[in-house]
């Protein structure tokens, strides 16, 4: 996230002196305007500085060999400055520090320098950064100390917005600091109830396994335990383990799964023999009721302990999904199940009642529908991976959408996404709760027609899956 502009990190004029002031004045100003630099000019010649001093210039240059503070400047000060232009990416100005070993760099606008940045901009820009967030992440000690990076989790993801990331940037991002939460989390827990009995894999499910997440979201998460797993021996340390991460999560902004797909939950903590045991006969013997609660556990990831363990569940899906096609029917029924909110004129279908009333749910009704559909060809075809974009480009490569239609569908997911995303900066901007519902008239003309034709496309998308997979 160092993409930002270097203007950005402009936060006051340059402050100047002419060379042929005293070091005491130079420094006598610094002290004042509360500046570690200081732009060197001749008085004639006002267009570029000819120097510049910094506060470690006044130490090494002038206390530590007792130089004279009334002589001028000019003897102190480093000449041959290196400039960044203004609209110069964060990470160029970054490199040209770590290049030169400079502390601070002048900025230029047409020729004229408009600001000074210095290395502490940079790491104060950066500490709002996803990165930074998650190098915090892994320094925390306890729930309650890593409950309280989630304003700073909030202002990453804000951050992201107003640089103008793409909703792939911005959920991978999201879904990095979530695995990062679990992943200390389960040190932390593992630091309380000692070393694991047997070996264990704890999964992420949904969106933070296909790296789509945002700041709206709750905990879907389940645990592989390995074969040689004794209920009666092992299963108390386990569930507390389970219960440590998940109540951590909660108190971090993971809130609980309404749905209960929580390692907490017995029946998703089994040994490896059972989860194989449990997407053979998702797959050999479907149904949607069955596949309705399920079909969350067809993205999955490991984010710690034996990761192998997830590795082995998605391989056993890729061969087996493919070739069942009552299988893939059962998925695609359940894909069908939320439409998108246009009405038979082509206008927005609203909520009805409760206080989201006359607005769209851009996930119930967006980009859920968006994922589960790409999931299914992506299940057809035995996809290798798990975000939608990328499962996406695997599909358009295999040529199992009418042409056009995969460039389409990644356009409207975009956009969709990306209305969903702003929505939710808005609203942590304004001091407010996010959700994932838009009151169409909060948006521009271009976007509500741009929205529709995402709907559209949507639409046509669930129609071609309908027909595709009715055999099943």
């Amino acid at each position: 996230t160092l993409s930002a502009r270097v203007e950005t990190l402009i936060t006051r004029e340059p402050v100047a002196i002419d060379k042929n002031a005293s070091i005491r004045e130079a420094a006598g100003l610094m002290t004042d305007e509360k500046v570690s630099s200081l732009l060197i000019y001749d008085g004639e010649k006002q267009d570029k500085p000819v120097g510049i001093i910094t506060d470690k210039d006044l130490r090494k240059r002038v206390l530590a060999v007792d130089r004279d503070a009334s002589s001028p400047v000019s003897d102190i000060m480093s000449e041959n400055l290196i400039f960044i232009q203004h609209n110069n990416r964060v990470f160029e100005a970054f490199l040209t520090m770590l290049r030169t070993n400079l502390h601070h760099l002048p900025v230029l606008r047409q020729q004229k320098v408009v600001g000074v940045i210095a290395l502490s901009d940079v790491a104060r820009h950066e500490s709002q950064s996803s990165l930074y967030v998650v190098s915090s992440i892994f320094k925390q000690t306890s729930i309650e100390e890593l409950s309280q990076l989630v304003p700073d989790v909030h202002k990453s993801f804000v951050r992201m917005v107003e640089e103008d990331a793409n909703s792939r940037i911005i959920g991978s991002a999201m879904a990095t600091i979530g695995r990062s939460f679990k992943q200390r989390l389960l040190e932390l827990a593992e630091e309380k109830y000692g070393p694991p009995p047997v070996p264990y894999c704890f999964l992420a499910l949904g969106s933070m396994a296909r790296d789509e997440q945002t700041v709206v979201t709750d905990q879907d998460n389940a645990m592989v335990l390995d074969d040689s797993f004794d209920p009666k021996l092992h299963d108390e340390y386990f569930l507390n383990i389970a219960q440590f991460v998940s109540d951590g999560l909660n108190a971090c902004g993971y809130t609980y799964c309404t749905g209960d797909i929580m390692a907490t939950n017995p029946n998703w903590r089994q040994p490896l023999s059972k989860w194989k045991h449990y997407f053979s006969d998702w797959i050999d013997n479907p149904s949607p009721e069955k596949l309705l609660q399920s079909s969350i556990f067809f993205d999955l990831d490991g984010v710690g302990g034996e990761t192998r363990f997830a590795k082995e569940l998605n391989q056993l899906i890729r061969k087996k999904a493919p070739k069942n096609k009552r299988f893939l029917g059962s998925m695609a029924r359940n894909a069908l199940n939320r439409t998108p909110p246009l009405g038979f004129f082509k206008d927005f279908v609203m909520e009805k009642d409760g206080k989201h009333r006359d607005s769209i749910n851009t996930k119930r009704r967006g980009t859920g529908p968006v994922a589960d559909l790409i999931r299914v060809h992506a299940l057809a075809i035995g996809a290798q991976r798990q975000n939608s974009f990328a499962r996406l480009e695997e599909i358009i490569e295999a040529n199992v959408l009418p042409k056009g239609r995969g460039p389409d569908l990644r356009d409207a997911l975009e956009l969709i996404s990306m209305v969903r995303i702003r929505h939710q900066a808005l609203a942590l901007e304004a001091g407010d709760p996010p959700d994932n519902n838009v009151a169409p008239e909060d948006l521009s003309d271009f976007e509500r027609k741009n929205l529709k034709d995402a709907f559209q496309i949507l639409s046509n998308a669930q129609k071609y899956l309908r027909y595709k997979y009715s055999g099943g």
